[in-house]
């Protein structure tokens, strides 16, 4: 058994650099990170062969003196924290002292630096000169990196491509310009210019977002600023029907510190899980202020994960901001039929290209309206004033302008999918299945949080024969099914009986609401000791989506003019009426600037 010995420093700080330096990118986020501790606001990243041969970043901070240039490279040295009450309301993005010593004990490093108080400045090569000697310099800081991991062969073979290595340091430097808008940041590789962006002031942060995420982001998002309880969330909310196939476009900073948390991601996709496409991930730009003391940030090497001291207040606020700011009135939908598709989640430095043709969106909120078809329609559907098969749909002529509600009025079903209606802009077009089962399941919500859902009796019970397991399973969760306003009896050894439904639901395929009812109910297991009106309570959300779904109005089901317009005022009162339960959405316009583009009229 070996003894027991003392590691020298060297390797110290070799094994501390294993945990904060994973690639070029590491160091960089390291390098600015401190150039934003010292005040700076113009930072320059240059890379050369993907940061491995060379990487330097330059700052106009407040610069070293010459005795603390050696300082600065010594582990466990720092400007930014005294003792341990600094430590646990740390506001600085560096704070252990570590990083220049981790990453010159596997690199070849220089810095220079200068204070605004003399003309000139100071360099420190270690290894080359130990101690600082004059040089010309501006003020602030240089830190030029060369062949880094040249004496770690082990970790320098782990690395990627020269253009992946690069890529990991583009995204990283417009994830921090994003959360620094007021410093100007610029970027070259191999001396060719990447990224140039000024220091952005309130009026120029979304031209930054555009710069770095692309004008479909920013066309698409909503933006948040919220404060409550010692909280406040800025930032943009994408559309969901921007929704990606990747989580490349989520970004969130807390005190302005970029990090990934499993409590903030769930806070947020909660907040779009009944407007997401399955499979689909939200995309968003948040930036959470709070109190330095209440956020733990010294539990990860990188410190790019956090801890909350109350965890749960944070979550709520982040669910509630965030559902609120996707249920509010204000349409918003992508620049043409066609899903975003972006290789990367940031925009590209070559621009984007343009389209010509119209394109179909959604306009500003179909806010509420006292127009005439007032009527709901699920208030037609409920007390049978359905139009006849076949019925004529003549349409009325459209009022003054300050009349028309936002979604207009409705001309045709056509294809008895789609209404199409006309308002003041152009032509809407709206998928009746979609936009009905959002109104459904938005009443179905309402009513179940305040007085819980009632049933309606049926006018003739529904009958359908299950199997032995099925009927056992329809016995054990009668009560639920009863928390959900639907009466369901077991009145035979493989037969049961469905006597009521909430009045909205009555149209519906009763058999096929009930069968796929159980079968969201069955997902949970279910243990001696559970309470059917628990699992209903947890899992509502989807048993309501699909009672909506089979409430809802069918495709190849002719609807009449007021049919149609009660829909389409429904919408205008419901929120998050721009998609269906599962994330697709509902309208869209078609301006008659879009039609006179299409048909070139004036040219």
């Amino acid at each position: 058994m070996p003894a027991i010995r003392q590691l020298p420093q060297s390797l110290v700080n070799q094994i501390a650099a294993g945990e904060v330096v994973e690639r070029p990118a590491s160091v960089i986020k390291e390098l600015v990170e401190n150039a934003l501790d010292a005040g700076a606001d113009h930072i320059e990243v240059q890379v050369v062969a993907g940061g491995v041969k060379q990487l330097s970043v330059r700052d106009n901070g407040h610069g070293m003196t010459p005795e603390e240039m050696p300082l600065a490279i010594a582990p466990h040295a720092t400007s930014k924290i005294r003792d341990l009450d600094d430590l646990e309301a740390v506001a600085s993005f560096g704070f252990r002292g570590e990083a220049l010593a981790s990453i010159q004990s596997i690199s070849r490093l220089r810095l220079v630096s200068r204070t605004t108080d003399i003309d000139h400045g100071w360099e420190l090569a270690p290894g080359v000169f130990d101690e600082p000697r004059p040089t010309p310099a501006k003020p602030g800081t240089l830190v030029d990196v060369r062949d880094l991991f040249f004496n770690v062969p082990a970790r320098r073979k782990f690395l990627r491509t020269e253009r992946t290595e690069f890529g990991h340091v583009d995204q990283l430097l417009r994830k921090l310009a994003l959360a620094n808008p007021g410093v100007a940041f610029r970027l070259s590789h191999n001396d060719k210019a990447v990224l140039d962006l000024p220091a952005a002031d309130d009026d120029a942060i979304e031209a930054r977002i555009a710069k770095v995420l692309g004008r479909g982001f920013l066309d698409q998002a909503r933006e948040i600023d919220s404060a409550a309880s010692g909280f406040a969330l800025t930032g943009w909310v994408a559309s969901p029907q921007y929704a990606r196939a990747s989580t490349d476009q989520q970004l969130f900073f807390v005190n302005g510190r970029v990090v990934r948390d499993r409590l903030i991601a769930h806070a947020v996709r909660r907040a779009y899980s009944d407007v997401l496409h399955h499979g689909r991930h939200p995309a968003y730009v948040l930036s959470l202020t709070l109190d330095p003391a209440a956020v733990d940030v010294n539990v990860h090497p990188t410190k790019a994960e956090v801890r909350f001291r109350d965890a749960r207040s944070v979550h709520d606020f982040l669910f509630q901001t965030v559902h609120r700011a996707l249920a509010a009135p204000g349409g918003i939908a992508p620049e043409g039929v066609a899903m975003p598709v972006q290789s990367s989640g940031f925009a590209s430095s070559a621009g984007a290209g343009s389209s010509s043709g119209p394109t179909l969106s959604a306009p500003s909120a179909p806010a509420a309206s006292s127009g005439r078809a007032s009527q709901g329609y699920l208030s037609l559907l409920a007390h049978g004033q359905q139009g006849q098969e076949g019925a004529p749909s003549v349409a009325e002529p459209l009022p003054a302008d300050d009349e028309i509600p936002p979604l207009g009025y409705a001309v045709e079903h056509l294809g008895e999918i789609y209404i199409l209606a006309r308002n003041r802009d152009g032509l809407v077009i709206v998928d009746a299945h979609a936009a009905a089962e959002r109104v459904t399941y938005e009443r179905l919500k309402s009513a179940y949080r305040q007085q819980g859902l009632s049933g309606a009796p049926l006018l003739l019970p529904v009958d359908f024969a299950v199997s032995p397991a099925e009927a056992e399973a329809f016995e054990t969760w009668q009560e639920a099914f009863s928390a959900a306003g639907v009466m369901v009896d077991r009145v035979g050894p493989e037969r049961v009986r469905v006597r009521e439904v909430p009045a909205m639901l009555r149209e519906a395929d009763i058999e096929t609401l009930v069968r796929e009812m159980l079968a969201e109910l069955r997902r949970v297991p279910m243990a001696e000791d559970t309470v059917p009106r628990a699992i209903v309570d947890e899992r509502i959300d989807e048993i309501l989506s699909t009672m909506a779904c089979h409430g809802s109005v069918r495709a190849n089901r002719r609807l009449t003019i007021a049919e149609m317009n009660a829909l389409l005022r429904d919408m205008e009162r419901t929120e998050r009426s721009d998609q269906c339960n599962h994330g697709r959405p509902t309208w869209r316009t078609l301006s008659i600037d879009e039609l006179d583009r299409w048909f070139m009229r004036g040219q």
